[in-house]
């Protein structure tokens, strides 16, 4: 039998990483096997990689080293950053960076890097419609990644570059899902502008992954957006009522009121909605569906995700 290829994920024990390694793992005649990279060998999640099958590795997205040591001998690899750790996109892209050029030092032959848009190109800081945040960003999480795509370009092992959608898991981890209003009935609120938003499931986002993957470097170069499904907030709403057994209305939060909420990274997200309405059906297009469900069958629609995890929403 042919020996496997590697495939180092960092982020290995998070949601992106997370699901890359689980897809590979859970795939008993995939010619690839996992090395998980982990700065927390010892945590539960690298843990039940390795009971699994997976190869826990320690390295450091801040330092280079350890990253060229733990993508050696490895054919490809998948680099992902975790702005909401730190809150920073200057470090974000000092790691992205660092990950880049240890996969050119390493030899690795097919990189993914999970980007996401510059929105700076679209939307430039001297652009009022958007307020400028922390002196140089319009949305910080979504810029410290874009801003690096050219060092994957020019620095890095041949690279896809993966744009993924709003997690719906944001419905049970951020407290965006529905909540009781003054009423007493259900209310869906986002900042939306009137546009559809692309969702997708946190899990699917490595199933793709996995199927870029799959498909070899023919996939280099490329931009590949993915989504679950392109729903508009009274859609969403509609699917909650269903699946919840309540009604659940839909509130379009103007933008400048999320903005205000105070949560940490409120700003962000609300000029993350605005930008997305702002370029309107450009956006949507950039995450398709169906190309998505190339890359992974088992792709879930919103109402199949919620089938599954919508008794993990909190609702009070």
């Amino acid at each position: 039998m042919a020996e496997k290829k590697i495939i180092a994920v960092m982020g290995a024990t998070g949601a992106q990483g997370g699901g890359l390694a689980r897809a590979i793992l859970a795939d008993n005649g995939s010619e690839f096997a996992v090395r998980a990279i982990t700065r927390k060998p010892d945590s539960d999640m690298a843990r039940r990689l390795a009971d699994a099958g997976a190869d826990v590795v320690v390295a450091d997205m801040d330092d280079q080293d350890s990253l060229e040591k733990a993508f050696a001998g490895v054919y490809g690899a998948f680099c992902v950053t975790n702005f909401w750790e730190h809150f920073s996109a200057r470090k974000e892209g000092e790691q992205a960076t660092a990950m880049a050029r240890a996969t050119k030092q390493a030899g690795v032959e097919h990189v993914i890097w999970s980007t996401l848009e510059d929105t700076r190109l679209r939307i430039p800081l001297d652009d009022n419609r958007l307020p400028t945040l922390q002196g140089e960003y319009k949305v910080p999480h979504f810029d410290g990644k874009g801003a690096v795509d050219h060092v994957f370009e020019s620095e890095a092992a041949p690279t896809t570059f993966l744009m993924a959608a709003f997690y719906w898991e944001n419905f049970i981890y951020f407290g965006m899902g529905p909540r009781k209003g003054d009423d007493g009935n259900m209310v869906l609120a986002m900042p939306l502008g009137g546009v559809k938003l692309p969702g997708i499931a946190a899990e699917d986002i490595g199933k793709c992954a996995y199927g870029v993957f799959r498909r070899g470097t023919d996939m280099v170069r490329q931009r590949v957006g993915i989504a679950g499904e392109i729903l508009s907030g009274a859609e969403m709403a509609a699917k909650f009522t269903t699946a919840l057994g309540q009604r659940v209305n839909f509130y379009d939060v103007p933008f400048d009121d999320y903005r205000a909420m105070g949560f940490p990274g409120a700003e962000d997200l609300g000029n993350m909605f605005q930008y997305q309405a702002i370029l309107g059906e450009e956006f949507l297009t950039s995450r398709n569906p169906e190309l998505s469900r190339s890359l992974n069958p088992e792709l879930l629609s919103f109402d199949s995700w919620l089938a599954a995890n919508g008794k993990h929403i909190p609702l009070e």
